[in-house]
């Protein structure tokens, strides 16, 4: 196994110099989900990833065209909603693109001026301005559009004490079962078109005052069958991370493509969700029945040691049982990382989630980019897409 693959632009510095303040963003307030059966999209997350009830608005609120209940593990939010009826403007969601992610809620000082910085810089409007109330007090949202029908949403909460949003209730239940170990939301993934990344990156930068602090072109994240481009974006303190990624040229069809098929569009590819123990988590996620992707072959793990150079004495977690359960090992100038992918969530091949622990390094995993694509290479062979 080859050394970590070196990235372009890589340069913590750039982040903090070039990001600009028009837009501080607090952090990644709520996911928001369109499903075709939210109870029973709860019941799931609950018992395979440990999240935990948190908030309901329905018929039982005074809620008449959709449903939401809300899920929490630590600082991670998700919110599953469902129309209930034919006439919700939801349904068109969910036939074209399956269960997916429609909205990237992020937390804002002030949602107003999040909304007039964003759309005078060009962004196409989803929610202007709105003020909503009740007995615990009034939070403002505000939202635009970014890739495909992907949604992002400001969310202004300073004056709110309630569960989590007016109209919502809190969601107290009986079955709990016990949380996974994740912490927070590390990153979110988006595919985009043939030749769309840049168009997005552009956004981003200009729209949001983001800055590009990492790239990986075709000739680093490739295959013998299949290739993709990416860059990572990042806001001015570092909180917020979105990879955008984008088709390159390859003898059989990316994963990229083969998402894109099956979502029909652009959006959220997947959601890394961070741990303190990757090792205890992923074997309880193993347990609760969620499938990773297969383990590397035993080449991989041999050459950890070589591949982590300075920061090998550092690995605190004992190989064999990282290779035990797939997990994978990569560094960079800061320190090392683990990281492991489930397969898709739902019978589309589309949205998935990533584990990670972070020791130190900022990246994104390079390294693994290749046993990575190879193992997804190997289910899009089963499913016949490749």
């Amino acid at each position: 196994m080859s050394k970590p693959i070196q990235p372009v632009n890589y340069s913590l510095e750039k982040i903090f110099s070039g990001a600009q303040d028009f837009l501080p963003l607090l952090g990644t307030d709520y996911v928001e989900f369109y499903v075709g059966n939210a109870k029973q999209a709860a019941h799931f997350y609950k018992t395979a990833f440990g999240f935990q009830s948190h908030a309901y608005r329905g018929l039982e609120t005074g809620a008449k065209d959709a449903v939401s209940y809300v899920l929490t593990q630590d600082k991670i939010k998700i919110m599953l909603t469902t129309p209930l009826n034919s006439k919700s403007p939801i349904n068109n969601h969910i036939v074209k693109h399956g269960d997916g992610v429609k909205i990237v809620a992020l937390w804002v000082e002030d949602a107003t001026k999040s909304y007039e910085e964003t759309t005078k810089r060009g962004a196409k409007s989803y929610m202007k301005p709105t003020v909503e109330k009740d007995e615990f007090g009034e939070v403002v949202r505000s939202g635009i559009y970014t890739y495909g029908e992907t949604v992002h949403m400001f969310i202004e909460r300073k004056n709110y004490k309630g569960a989590f949003l007016p109209g919502f209730q809190k969601w107290e239940s009986d079955y709990n079962p016990p949380t996974a170990g994740l912490k927070y939301i590390d990153h979110m993934v988006g595919n985009v078109g043939w030749n769309q990344m840049n168009k997005w990156v552009k956004f981003y930068e200009d729209v949001m005052g983001f800055v590009n602090f990492l790239s990986f072109d075709d000739k680093q994240i490739h295959t013998e069958y299949s290739a993709l481009m990416s860059k990572v974006m990042s806001n001015g303190n570092g909180r917020i991370k979105f990879p955008i990624n984008e088709p390159a040229e390859g003898k059989k069809r990316s994963q990229i493509e083969e998402y894109l098929d099956f979502y029909e569009g652009p959006g959220v590819q997947h959601i890394a969700m961070a741990t303190d123990d990757i090792i205890k988590t992923v074997a309880q996620l193993k347990a609760n029945g969620i499938e990773f992707l297969s383990t590397p072959p035993e080449e991989y793990y041999r050459a950890v040691p070589g591949r982590l150079e300075e920061h090998s004495h550092e690995l605190k977690e004992d190989i064999e049982k990282l290779k035990s359960l797939g997990i994978m090992i990569d560094a960079d100038e800061e320190g090392y990382l683990l990281q492991i992918f489930t397969k898709p969530l739902e019978d589309r091949p589309t949205l998935f989630f990533e584990i990670i622990q972070r020791m130190g390094a900022r990246g994104f995993g390079a390294g693994n980019f290749k046993a990575l694509f190879e193992s997804i290479e190997r289910e899009q062979a089963k499913r016949g897409t490749l």
